[in-house]
C-alpha cells in the first residue's frame, strides 16, 4: 500500500491540498499513516499562533482621520472653450509642438549614434578578445538542501524515540551527528546572504543541537540523550525541519511547471 507523504499530511492539516478527500480516506484505511498524522497534528498544535487584535466600531474613523490631511482637495474643473489655451485648438498646437520636438530628438540621437559607432570601430577587436567575466557564484542547490533536511529529520526522529537502554545506537547516532554537523555548516555558509529568517533560525538550532551531540562529555549516553530531547522539544526543531522540507519541496515542484508570471 502506498503511504501518504509528510507534505500531504501538512497540507491536509492546513487545508491547502487539492486531494483532501483521498487523503482522508487513506487515513481511515491505513493505521500507520493515521498515527503519523495524529503525531504531526500534535506537533503543529504546540506552535503558538499570533491572533490579530479585534477592531472596534471606530477603527475606520481613526484610519480616515490619520490620512485625511495627506489627500489632495477635490475641485471641479471649469469647462474650457475650444479657442482657449486649454481648448481643442490649444491641444492640437501643443501636440504638434511635441511631435516636432520628438522628431528633432530622434534625428539628433541617430546622428550621434552614427558618430559614436565610427569612433568605436577600432576598439571592437580588442573588446571581442577580452576574457569573459567570471560567472557569479550560484546559490545553494535546492536538492542539496532538501537532502540535508531529510537526513536531519530522520536523525531527530531517531533521537526523539531513542531507546535509552540500547547502547548499540550510541555510536551510529554520534557518527551521523558528526556528518550532519559538517553538512549543516556548509548550508549555513551558503545561505548567509539569504533573506529567509525561518531557514536561518532552523539551521542555527540544528547546528547547536548537533554540536552538543558530537561534543557531549563522555559521549552519548542516557543523560545526554535526555538533555538533547528536552532541548529539541523546547526549540520545536523537528517541526521547523518538517515545515521547511515541505516548503522547499513545493517550491521545487512549482519551479518544474511552466508559469505565466515567471519561474521560482
Amino acid at each position: 500500500m502506498m503511504h501518504i507523504t509528510e507534505e500531504e499530511m501538512i497540507e491536509q492539516v492546513y487545508g491547502e491540498g487539492g486531494k483532501a478527500g483521498a487523503v482522508e480516506r487513506h487515513l481511515e484505511a491505513c493505521r500507520a499513516c493515521a498515527e503519523a498524522f495524529a503525531e504531526l497534528k500534535r506537533d503543529l498544535a504546540e506552535v503558538d499562533r499570533v491572533q490579530a487584535p479585534a477592531r472596534d466600531a471606530h477603527y475606520g474613523d481613526r484610519v480616515w482621520a490619520a490620512i485625511a490631511d495627506t489627500l489632495p482637495v477635490y475641485s471641479v474643473r471649469e469647462k474650457r472653450r475650444w479657442w482657449s489655451p486649454g481648448g481643442r485648438a490649444g491641444f492640437w498646437l501643443t501636440a504638434l509642438s511635441y511631435a516636432a520636438g520628438c522628431a528633432l530628438l530622434v534625428s539628433s540621437a541617430f546622428y550621434a549614434g552614427r558618430m559614436w559607432e565610427q569612433r568605436q570601430r577600432p576598439h571592437v577587436a580588442a573588446v571581442q578578445q577580452a576574457p569573459a567575466a567570471p560567472q557569479p557564484k550560484q546559490p545553494i542547490v535546492v536538492v542539496v538542501l532538501d537532502d540535508h533536511l531529510d537526513r536531519s529529520e530522520r536523525f531527530l526522529v531517531q533521537l526523539k524515540h531513542a531507546d535509552l537502554d540500547n547502547s548499540a545506537l550510541v555510536s551510529p547516532m554520534r557518527d551521523e551527528a558528526r556528518s550532519l554537523l559538517a553538512a549543516n555548516r556548509v548550508c549555513r555558509k551558503n545561505t548567509a546572504q539569504d533573506s529567509d529568517p525561518e531557514l536561518k533560525t532552523a539551521l542555527d538550532h540544528l547546528d547547536r543541537l548537533l554540536a552538543e551531540a558530537v561534543n557531549a562529555p563522555g559521549g552519548l549516553n542516557a543523560t545526554s540523550i535526555v538533555k538533547l530531547q528536552d532541548e529539541m522539544n523546547a526549540d520545536g526543531l523537528l517541526l521547523e525541519v518538517r515545515v521547511l522540507r515541505a516548503r522547499i519541496s513545493n517550491r521545487e515542484a512549482a519551479g518544474k511547471k511552466p508559469a505565466k508570471g515567471g519561474t521560482i
